[in-house]
């Protein structure tokens, strides 16, 4: 897959082969979302769920983010993501990197992010509960955006515990909605389709 923008634009990440499979997050929606990100994420720090390939984290450190964490469930990707992340070295950054349950990851995490992107396998039904623990957990900065990643034809509320929908886009037959703590939001929520 393709960095899509910032400093280490057009560098290629791996994907895992064979039975290691993963649902890389589409090349269009990545480019989108971070040129919304981008002008917000110079210096500030980005946790990425369900990573896969490590690639979202690779694109937050390439639009300037100093602090990234990443965390994916299936330990088999493990040699895919350390080869992938070690780009982000040669930007300044260290990605840490996490293997376990993402459930068990948020419950155990004691950090807070200024941005965390949330792409479950599209099967994954438990999308509202994670971002209810993450909100319950203070684990969004005040002023963070949280992101999840999910298919078109599913829904979300527009309030999650003390988040609520500041933007939603739709990319062909996925969606990415961003929440906010509604006591930082200033205008109704935004929704595009491409």
């Amino acid at each position: 897959m393709r960095i899509t923008g910032g400093m280490l634009k057009g560098r290629m990440t791996e994907t895992p082969r064979g039975k290691m499979k993963i649902r890389p997050a589409m090349d269009k929606m990545r480019e989108s979302v971070f040129a919304i990100l981008s002008p917000s994420l110079a210096g500030k720090s980005f946790l990425d769920l369900f990573s896969g390939s490590g690639t979202i984290a690779i694109e937050a450190v390439s639009h300037g983010a100093a602090k990234v964490t990443l965390c994916e469930m299936d330990r088999a990707k493990a040699p895919v993501i350390f080869r992938n992340v070690r780009m982000a070295e040669e930007a300044g950054v260290r990605i840490q990197c996490h293997f376990m349950a993402v459930e068990l990851f948020l419950k155990r995490c004691r950090d807070s992010f200024d941005f965390i992107f949330l792409d479950p396998p599209f099967p994954y039904r438990f999308r509202e509960e994670l971002i209810q623990t993450a909100a319950d957990r203070h684990l969004l900065t005040e002023s963070g955006t949280l992101l999840v990643h999910y298919p078109a034809e599913d829904a979300l509320p527009e309030t999650i515990s003390s988040l609520a929908l500041a933007d939603r886009r739709t990319y062909g037959r996925s969606t990415v909605s961003f929440y906010q703590y509604e006591r930082f939001l200033h205008a109704p929520a935004r929704t595009d389709t491409f």
